[in-house]
């Protein structure tokens, strides 16, 4: 196999990432018979079942919802079916009232407060569960007397994720691509064509791949760079990964989202075509960043760190309040390596090697660590001793070209960077609504009657993206697209001067959908190169 054929050289075995001990073993997928399927399930309902049986347990799912069959749909000569599905039903029902009454009953909180949270959300999943959040010993029976069948038991989503279809909301999986119109189809291909460009709309791609930019998106790359040949994978893995990937991500977060993942991963392309990179990453290299690019923020709760330490969060426990949100993305991430069998078929040292230099890259994107990688960074610029023939050199690079791709809105053209900023802003106003409303005290940038959204973005560009993007630009020497990058920003930076100046009340959207562009309009509009 070619990744056996002397890829994992001596110089690129990453033992020094300075991480701690690999993440437990979770239980490898089974070997299937010929004529079987994994166990897949949706809504608790198993997908291994056989058609008839699967579809009796579908009608009776819907049927207990919707509170049985009509009179009039009776049918005289299937009263032995029925028979079967009316008792599916009460089982249906009971499990769905036992689910019920144990949240009620154990999961409340000492406000009284917590079902707010359940009753207005927009998505898929609650906004964020505060009987998640208030973990204590008084909550430690409350999953040991309730039959989970999610594997990923860290999950944010864990506590909603087995009902959703009974609930009557399907998740859109990767497989609904295909039932897009090929009109639509056509033009997420066109649009894949310049998937290299720094104007590249991620938004409307999402909309065109029916909110599958993420797994779409990766299987081009994965195509672009040969990884799926190079690394033997199994496309049936790799698209089961992806989706897990994908479907982790809570889609009622306005900013930390699958579409800010793919923006990422394309953002982290474009900088491993930058001329001075590409020519010394081998595959490996490449593996890692696409990989590290689409899951640095999976299962992230839309929270931040300190909210999950004030509210004794149990993963702030388990990691000791040291990167808790990005240490939770990567092991989130290995749990769905292993669990989708990815990399079984290489050897245990190589697949472990790769954990291991994900977990290294997902952590650099830690805000709280931004000083040390870019003094670091500058270090290396002014000594000029940084060597990309050495695979540790290659691999810091790789770390600060994620850190960029994760905090680049400010460098997009200002139509897409706005809407980058109001959907953060939002989300961070959101955490706030929610402090306030358990007597909590806001977190900085949280205060929506405090904290605009241009003066936000100004803090935001001034101290974290501005000074690096100044040493990325040193590093490209400059390239193009470097160049291009920081004249959105600068002009971005001036456009968020001038609305701060403006007359407008705290936390209101910026724009309004009939006003004209941004600064970027008129002379940037062929400055993106590919």
């Amino acid at each position: 196999m070619p990744v056996l054929e002397g890829l994992w050289g001596p110089d690129l075995g990453m033992r020094d990432s300075g991480l701690g001990v690999c993440p437990d073993e979770a239980p490898r997928s089974p070997v299937w018979g010929p004529l079987r399927t994994p166990p897949v399930t949706c809504g608790g309902l198993s997908l291994a079942l056989e058609l008839p049986a699967l579809i009796r347990q579908l009608r009776a799912a819907w049927r207990a919802r919707r509170g049985g069959p009509r009179g009039s749909e009776r049918s005289q000569g299937s009263s032995w079916v029925e028979a079967e599905e009316e008792e599916e039903v009460e089982e249906v029902k009971e499990d769905l009232e036992s689910r019920t009454a144990h949240l009620e009953a154990d999961g409340r909180l000492n406000t009284g407060h917590a079902g707010v949270l359940l009753a207005g959300r927009r998505g898929s999943y609650p906004l964020i569960d505060l009987r998640i959040l208030k973990t204590s010993a008084q909550q430690g029976g409350v999953e040991s007397g309730t039959r989970r069948k999610v594997k990923r038991l860290l999950s944010f989503q864990r506590y909603c994720h087995d009902s959703r279809l009974l609930r009557g909301l399907v998740p859109c999986a990767p497989g609904s691509l295909h039932f897009l119109d090929d009109d639509y189809l056509g033009q997420a291909a066109h649009m894949l064509s310049k998937v290299g460009t720094w104007n590249f709309d991620i938004f409307l791609f999402d909309r065109l791949t029916n909110g599958n930019s993420l797994v779409t998106l990766m299987c081009h790359l994965f195509n672009v760079y040969d990884l799926v040949h190079h690394f033997q994978l199994d496309m049936v893995k790799l698209h089961r990964f992806l989706g897990m990937v994908q479907e982790d991500y809570h889609s009622h977060n306005p900013y930390h989202n699958a579409v800010h993942a793919a923006d990422v991963t394309q953002a982290m392309y474009c900088y491993l075509k930058e001329p001075r990179l590409a020519e010394q990453l081998s595959p490996l290299d490449v593996f890692l960043g696409l990989m590290a690019a689409a899951a640095h923020d999976v299962d992230h709760p839309g929270v931040n760190q300190p909210f999950l330490i004030k509210t004794k969060h149990h993963l702030a426990s388990l990691y000791q309040n040291t990167s808790v949100l990005e240490s939770h993305h990567w092991r989130s991430t290995v749990g769905m390596l292993r669990e989708s069998g990815l990399l079984s078929h290489l050897p245990a040292d190589m697949s472990q090697d790769i954990e291991q230099q994900l977990g290294s890259l997902i952590l650099a994107t830690d805000i709280s660590r931004q000083n040390e990688f870019l003094l670091t960074f500058r270090e290396h610029l002014d000594n000029q001793d940084l060597d990309l023939q050495l695979a540790s050199h290659r691999h810091f690079i790789l770390q600060i070209a994620l850190k960029c791709a994760d905090v680049c809105n400010p460098c997009r053209v200002w139509e897409l960077s706005r809407q980058w900023s109001e959907r953060v802003c939002e989300e961070f106003y959101r955490q706030g609504d929610l402090e306030r409303q358990f007597d909590l005290e806001i977190s900085p940038l949280c205060n929506q009657q405090a904290d605009s959204v241009p003066a936000v973005q100004i803090g935001f560009i001034s101290y974290i993206a501005e000074p690096l993007f100044e040493e990325w630009q040193r590093f490209t020497e400059p390239s193009a697209l470097s160049r291009t990058m920081l004249g959105h920003l600068h002009k971005n930076k001036a456009c968020w001067s001038s609305r701060r100046c403006a007359p407008s009340s705290p936390g209101t959207r910026t724009d309004s959908p009939d006003e004209e562009p941004g600064p970027e309009a008129g002379d940037e509009e062929g400055e993106d190169t590919p």
